[in-house]
């Protein structure tokens, strides 16, 4: 085979996406339709009569901080895994991991405040506008705790005693779908407070 076929056959292998990173985007795409549709129906529910108007408490915002902070953290422990800083790595993805369940927790603390201000979200009484916000903010909350666990088997990985394997397309995956939920819980936030 000629060396300038080679060179092009390399190069065309080297642009092609990794099956994983292509399955993790076309899952990525449908929770982008699915948020989509959510905050769609949320604008045109609030037209109806009977749907009241509120503002999110303020430990939302102090989730917000955390899932930003949760974001720089990662891609410090994506860049030393690729630097090969193994103690780096693992201390930063290990405070990311933290940092997603504080937020899930404060996220929680968010529901509860809206209950002691009086705004049922479910069941008899409850106004739909808070019922949309438990479906959005929780959904998304469920997708931050899916991100938690694939954090945690890659570090469980990262301590583990066998062979070391320096492939860092299941950091890079990971780091993706984290940097993707804190973008999506942005947008949720600033989608709430534009319409409040």
């Amino acid at each position: 085979m000629k060396p300038v076929v080679m060179i092009e056959m390399m190069s065309a292998q080297r642009k092609r996406i990794h099956p994983y990173k292509f399955n993790m985007w076309l899952g990525l795409a449908g929770i982008i339709m699915m948020f989509a549709g959510l905050t769609s129906a949320y604008i045109v529910k609030r037209s109806q009569p009977g749907w009241e108007s509120f503002t999110l408490p303020t430990v939302f915002s102090y989730s917000t901080l955390v899932i930003l902070v949760s974001s720089l953290t990662m891609q410090v422990s994506l860049r030393a895994f690729k630097a090969h800083q193994m103690s780096k790595y693992r201390l930063f993805f290990a405070v990311t991991a933290v940092l997603g369940i504080l937020f899930s927790i404060l996220q929680v603390n968010g529901f509860y405040r809206f209950g002691e201000m009086g705004m049922k979200m479910v069941g008899i009484g409850s106004n739909p506008a808070y019922s949309f916000v438990l479906a959005i903010a929780g959904l998304h909350i469920a997708h931050v705790l899916g991100g938690v666990i694939a954090l945690g088997v890659i570090l469980f990985k990262a301590f583990s005693t066998k062979k070391r394997n320096y492939d860092s397309i299941p950091v890079e995956i990971v780091a993706t779908y984290w940097h993707f939920v804190d973008i999506l819980w942005v947008y949720i936030f600033v989608f709430f407070h534009l319409l409040h």
